[in-house]
C-alpha cells in the first residue's frame, strides 16, 4: 500500500526539519516547500494527500495558498491543516472559511499534531453512501459522484461544505445542533469551536446564491434544511 503523502509548506527551517523527521518516523512520505509559490507548484505536480500549511509564508501567504488550492480542480480535495503562530479566533475562522480542514497554533506538541493528522485521514476514509441522489427545492446532492448542483449548475463546494449540505438535505425540516453538524461535516475527532459551523454555513449560503434560503437558521439551536411544512417558521 502506498504511503500517505504529506506536503509541508513551512519557511522556518528548524520547524520544517522537525516536522519532516517526525512525519517520516511515523511512516509518511514527506515533501517540503519553503514558500507559498513553491508549495502550490508541488501540490499541483506531486498531488499530496495532506498539506500542512504555514500561514505566514514568503512570496504567497498561507491564506492565499489555501484559497488557490481550493479553487483548482486538481488540488481541491486535498486535506489542508493550517499551521500558524496566530491564535486569534478571527484568524481561525478565516482559515476555515477558505476551506482549511484543521487549524493548529504554535507552539504545539508533535504528538498532538500526529494524532490530528490521523483524525484527518480517518475522515478521508469515510466514504459517502453510494448511488444516492437527493433533490430538494432545486438543489441536488449526488453522493456517488460527490457533486452538488443548484438548478443544474455545479456548486464549487469544499469537502466540508458538501458534507454539511448532504447532512441537512437528507432530513429536511429536522433541526441539527451545531455540535451534530461538526461531527457530520468536519468529523467527530475535530477540535473546533461551534462557531466554526456558522462560518461554513455562511460560505455554503454564498455558493447556493438564490437558493441560500433552503438552509434555515433556528436561533439558539442550529440549522435545518427547509421543507414544505417549515417554510413559515424560517428565521434565517
Amino acid at each position: 500500500m502506498a504511503k500517505t503523502k504529506i506536503l509541508v509548506i513551512e519557511d522556518d527551517r528548524s520547524l520544517a526539519e522537525v516536522l519532516t523527521y517526525n512525519l517520516k518516523q511515523a511512516g509518511y512520505d514527506v515533501l517540503l516547500a519553503k514558500d507559498g509559490q513553491d508549495g502550490l507548484l508541488q501540490a499541483q505536480i506531486k498531488s499530496p494527500d495532506i498539506v500542512i500549511l504555514d500561514l505566514m509564508l514568503p512570496v504567497i501567504d498561507g491564506l492565499d495558498v489555501c484559497r488557490r488550492l481550493r479553487a483548482d480542480a486538481s488540488t481541491r480535495d486535498m486535506l489542508i491543516m493550517m499551521l500558524t503562530a496566530k491564535a486569534e479566533e478571527s484568524d481561525e475562522l478565516v482559515g476555515f472559511s477558505l476551506g482549511a480542514d484543521d487549524y493548529v497554533t504554535k507552539p504545539f506538541s508533535v504528538k498532538v499534531l500526529l494524532e490530528r493528522i490521523k483524525a484527518l485521514r480517518r475522515r478521508r476514509n469515510v466514504e459517502p453512501a453510494t448511488d444516492e441522489v437527493t433533490t430538494k427545492f432545486g438543489v441536488t446532492v449526488d453522493r456517488r459522484r460527490h457533486q452538488a448542483q443548484a438548478e443544474g449548475k455545479p456548486l464549487p463546494l469544499t469537502r466540508s461544505e458538501f458534507r454539511l449540505l448532504d447532512t441537512l438535505i437528507r432530513q429536511p425540516g429536522r433541526v441539527f445542533h451545531r455540535a451534530e453538524l461538526i461531527d457530520a461535516a468536519l468529523g467527530e475527532d475535530t477540535m473546533v469551536m461551534e462557531r466554526t459551523i456558522d462560518v461554513h454555513i455562511r460560505a455554503l449560503r454564498r455558493k447556493l446564491g438564490e437558493h441560500a434560503d433552503v438552509v434555515e437558521t433556528v436561533r439558539g439551536v442550529g440549522y435545518r434544511y427547509r421543507d414544505t411544512e417549515a417554510v413559515a417558521e424560517a428565521v434565517g
